[in-house]
């Protein structure tokens, strides 16, 4: 291929790795801030402000291990080319427009890692894949919201304790303005480590173009861009699935909505300091059904509970099976 066309495709493909940035700020918007909106703390036209902010600047204070499991930990380096990017990035893209469209809150993060395996084993067979890799990621999946859950079941147990003198009244007051802390908190979370797998996405790219030299690593002008992007969408918001995850799941109060957020917040801290590409979307999930279900388990609809862990059981495979589709697209060209 010609030099200038290759560079015009390289910068295609970053251009559309940051649109899916985009819209994963945008789709999990609500995963930073539908409980601090669904209690009425905040309304939601500051709320994402707020958020935005704060995943725009998490990359001051993580490292940047979730981007190279996502660059390096998947699929092998050796087979990635453009058409395994445009194929993840398509079906990543793709899912996550159809569960926007569908307010359903389903993970950005594993329909990425959903359509990098696709793609990949499309073109490389189960060979391209990384079994460790796949392996941490798989087991997030299950042990992120039931961590989420678990904390956030403990902090409620606490902080009722610590509150059992005060007036109700007093104990709605503190945690309007302690949500501001937790929301805080969760969006540093969010952009931490939902940022990164697009910046592991870019810098693989650049790396199979020898743009890197021989060793893998993450350049700075790519982690701004990242965070922009994810702030920039975040700000665009998205009110169906604010609506799910802040109301439909179970009714909040301030002090439960703390909990649920710092819970949330305690899980990915933990998860991006291991480099594991944790889903925020089951994350706050699992946090928000546990503050639900420590004042009664009637108090969670289970109903709507178990529709969006249905798509989380199909977002992989769906995305994955996009992403193929679209790797097979490029090879007739």
């Amino acid at each position: 291929m010609d030099a200038g066309i290759a560079f015009y495709f390289l910068a295609g493909l970053i251009i559309v790795a940051l649109a899916f940035d985009f819209l994963n700020g945008l789709h999990d918007a609500a995963n930073s801030i539908a409980t601090i909106v669904s209690t009425r703390v905040l309304r939601p036209q500051y709320a994402v402000f707020w958020a935005a902010f704060f995943n725009f600047i998490a990359f001051l204070f993580f490292g940047l291990s979730v981007a190279k499991t996502v660059g390096t930990g998947i699929i092998t380096t050796d087979i990635v080319d453009d058409s395994i990017i445009f194929g993840a990035l398509m079906g990543a893209i793709s899912w996550n427009v159809i569960t926007w469209i569908g307010g359903i809150p389903s993970s950005s993060s594993h329909a990425l890692i959903g359509g990098l395996l696709g793609a990949g084993i499309a073109k490389g067979g189960l060979s391209a894949v990384v079994a460790s890799g796949v392996t941490k990621t798989a087991f997030a999946i299950v042990l992120s919201p039931a961590v989420g859950f678990s904390i956030a079941i403990l902090l409620i147990l606490l902080v009722s304790w610590i509150c059992v003198r005060m007036s109700p009244f007093a104990v709605d007051g503190a945690f309007r303005w302690l949500q501001f802390v937790s929301a805080s908190l969760y969006s540093l979370g969010h952009g931490g480590n939902d940022a990164q797998k697009t910046m592991g996405i870019i810098a693989v790219l650049l790396f199979s173009h020898g743009m890197l030299g021989s060793e893998f690593y993450v350049p700075f002008w790519v982690v701004i861009t990242c965070q922009l992007a994810m702030g920039l969408g975040t700000l665009f918001g998205g009110w169906r699935i604010v609506h799910t995850m802040g109301s439909k799941i179970t009714r909040l109060t301030p002090m439960q909505g703390f909990c649920a957020e710092t819970g949330g917040a305690i899980t990915l801290f933990m998860a991006t300091g291991l480099g594991v590409p944790v889903s925020t979307t089951h994350t706050i999930t699992g946090a928000i059904i546990g503050v639900g279900a420590a004042r009664r388990v009637s108090a969670v609809r289970w109903g709507i509970a178990r529709g969006i862990v249905f798509a989380w059981v199909v977002t992989m495979p769906a995305a994955g099976l996009i992403a193929a589709f679209f790797y097979y697209i490029t090879r007739l060209f």
